[in-house]
């Protein structure tokens, strides 16, 4: 765990800075771990449009890092004079500093793409909190793993990022309306998250069974009901997010040092996937 005033830091970074990326909208969730949890309606969804789920996510992986030139990077601030200087004795320029903003930037990839209406309608998922939840610890595991394999940099790197993502959690734990006992809920969905976590890794070995990955996916984002296996209905979307999940996880390993650390990277855009072929 990062020290207290790390943690302190990050929150108040995350804070201030979560509009710097982009505003993105957010619904009501209903909290549908456990019948004693306070429910909220989900806003009313648009008609979803189908697609053709069989021919999704068959692209070769390449790098997510964006372009220098695309309108969606984010670039370090650059002060001179004295402006540079009382930030320099601030100690904006610090390892720590630049590391915590390149994690919110990180986080705010993460949450553009699970707040997307996109990614439910191409799955055929309700936008409940217990999917959305689980959404975010998916890709919270594509980023924490390809950060460690860039060593002790990458893993403390993805220290602040963890601090960040629990801060968003709790906060959309309390607008889904659980405002007593926050702390056990607190600590339920970080079991979860750690447990999904082990469950992805493990399924991602060499050694795994050939539909590993599959079952682990359905189990922890599409099963509502304890359900082992998906249905004929639900099998195909969850094939599909099973190639999605492999795919992110090549391009990921794809994209460079400087890019992750920088937040300067995109997950593939689920937008074209009803029009047409994914942008690879």
């Amino acid at each position: 765990m990062l020290p207290r005033c790390s943690r302190a830091l990050a929150s108040l970074i995350y804070v201030t800075q979560r509009n710097h990326f982009h505003c993105v909208s957010r619904q009501s969730y209903a909290m549908s771990f456990s019948s004693s949890a306070a429910a909220v309606a989900p806003a009313p969804t648009p008609a979803k449009q189908m697609v053709n789920l069989d021919k999704l996510f068959w692209s070769k992986p390449c790098s997510l890092a964006l372009a220098p030139d695309s309108p969606h990077r984010i670039e370090e601030p650059h002060y001179e004079g004295i402006k540079r200087l009382i930030l320099k004795l601030m100690l904006f320029y610090s390892k720590q500093s630049k590391s915590i903003r390149g994690a919110n930037v990180i986080y705010r990839r993460v949450v553009s793409q699970v707040d997307k209406p996109t990614i439910y309608d191409v799955f055929n998922m309700e936008k409940t909190f217990r999917v959305t939840f689980s959404l975010l610890v998916l890709h919270m595991w594509f980023v924490l793993r390809r950060l460690k394999e860039e060593g002790k940099e990458g893993v403390e790197l993805g220290q602040y990022l963890y601090e960040i993502y629990n801060h968003d959690v709790e906060l959309r734990v309390s607008k889904a309306g659980v405002n007593l006992l926050l702390s056990k809920w607190m600590k339920e969905l970080e079991k979860i998250f750690y447990g999904n976590i082990v469950a992805y890794d493990a399924a991602m070995l060499p050694e795994a069974k050939q539909d590993e990955l599959q079952n682990v996916i359905w189990r922890n984002i599409f099963s509502d009901d304890g359900t082992s296996k998906p249905d004929a209905t639900a099998l195909r979307a969850v094939q599909a997010m099973t190639r999605y999940v492999r795919q992110e996880v090549s391009c990921l390993s794809l994209t460079d040092k400087e890019a992750m650390f920088s937040g300067n990277f995109m997950f593939s855009p689920l937008e074209t996937t009803a029009s047409g072929p994914l942008r690879k």
